[in-house]
């Protein structure tokens, strides 16, 4: 029996007996409130647990970049005994539906439950996606989908069961770099053309006096931010035009979360007090996620400093007893160089 949906902060029950879950209809970012005692401890547990699923990247997304004349549509799964077993977080865009995050920013998206739970919980999602109750849509586009995700297994057959059509694409790749125990065991894992070029150019920064520096609670991290956004526009055109105000603003809500959880590794390298290179990572789960960098080319370009610091928070990583560095989306050159190996992530789209 279905309940008449409603904004804010009440709630659409759905109630499928077969399945002895309820599910629930959230409409608009009140969500965010509503789930904040519960959001992270399931995330924490996902099939698919990264940065990009927490509460405070979701909510920095939705209010700073969801499309304009969008809603906000959080479907809920829980047990009779009021558990949290699934969270699904969408928005509704031109007719289609899409993963709250979707796409550019995010690197990571999926259905948010645990891996055990993932069948049931996404026949209860989508079977409140394709109620009456819920907005009329007639596409889904769900994107960065990770390749060991069962939501690409489990969505197809559940999309044919209604009679719908699917299909998946390779969205793009995330190339990652598996960590041994030590650095030197790293260098000598690499292309020996490109370790004697790491080497060198480590030695040249030494030698300049280069300084690698960690971004701290104490410190100010504000102007941090804004120093490693200066950086980013310098970086290339591309990324100077693709900052705008709301990407500024989450890149700016996004590090005091994680700053204030303990997984905000923010870098830079300088020289004689002058930053010229920058990283903005997580560190998550024993596990570096490499968001976005920066770069001032006309700064001391002889040093190479986007190498060198790429190469420090590697030894860095390792350090710290990290598993993988994940360079996130897109096939640069550059992290090849560094070995690492791609990994794909999907779009599942389906069709009425």
């Amino acid at each position: 029996m279905f309940g008449t949906a409603v904004t804010n902060h009440k709630i659409t029950h759905m109630k499928e007996e077969t399945i002895n879950m309820i599910t629930d209809l959230l409409i608009g970012q009140d969500a965010f409130v509503q789930l904040k005692e519960e959001w992270d401890t399931l995330a924490s547990q996902g099939m698919t647990d990264t940065p990009f699923q927490t509460l405070a990247y979701q909510k920095a997304w939705w209010t700073h970049l969801h499309p304009p004349n969008s809603e906000l549509y959080t479907i809920t799964v829980r047990d009779t005994d009021n558990t949290l077993l699934a969270i699904g977080a969408f928005y509704i865009y031109e007719g289609t539906l899409y993963f709250n995050g979707c796409v550019e920013e995010t690197d990571y998206l999926d259905l948010i439950c645990k891996q055990a739970d993932a069948e049931r919980c996404w026949t209860a999602v989508f079977d409140c996606l394709t109620s009456d109750q819920f907005p009329d849509w007639q596409h889904i586009s769900l994107c960065n989908v990770p390749e060991k995700s069962p939501t690409r297994t489990i969505l197809p057959q559940l999309a044919a069961q209604k009679g719908f059509t699917t299909t998946e694409s390779i969205h793009e790749v995330c190339p990652v770099i598996t960590l041994p125990a030590t650095f030197d065991d790293y260098l000598q894992a690499i292309d020996s053309k490109q370790r004697r070029e790491i080497q060198r150019k480590l030695r040249r920064a030494a030698g300049a006096e280069a300084e690698l520096i960690i971004v701290q609670p104490d410190d100010d991290l504000t102007d941090a931010v804004d120093t490693f956004l200066d950086l980013l526009q310098k970086s290339t055109f591309e990324k100077r035009d693709w900052l705008n105000d709301g990407r500024r603003a989450v890149f700016h809500d996004t590090a005091q979360a994680a700053m204030a959880d303990g997984t905000l590794q923010l870098m830079f390298m300088a020289v004689n007090g002058r930053k010229a290179a920058a990283l903005f990572n997580f560190h998550y789960k024993n596990r570096i996620w490499v968001y976005n960098s920066g770069l001032d080319p006309e700064a001391f370009g002889a040093l190479s400093l986007g190498v060198v610091l790429t190469a420090k928070a590697i030894e860095t990583a390792i350090q710290l007893g990290c598993h993988e560095f994940d360079f996130l989306r897109g096939n640069e050159t550059y992290k090849y160089r560094f070995g690492a190996v791609d990994t794909n992530i999907y779009k599942i789209e389906i069709g009425r």
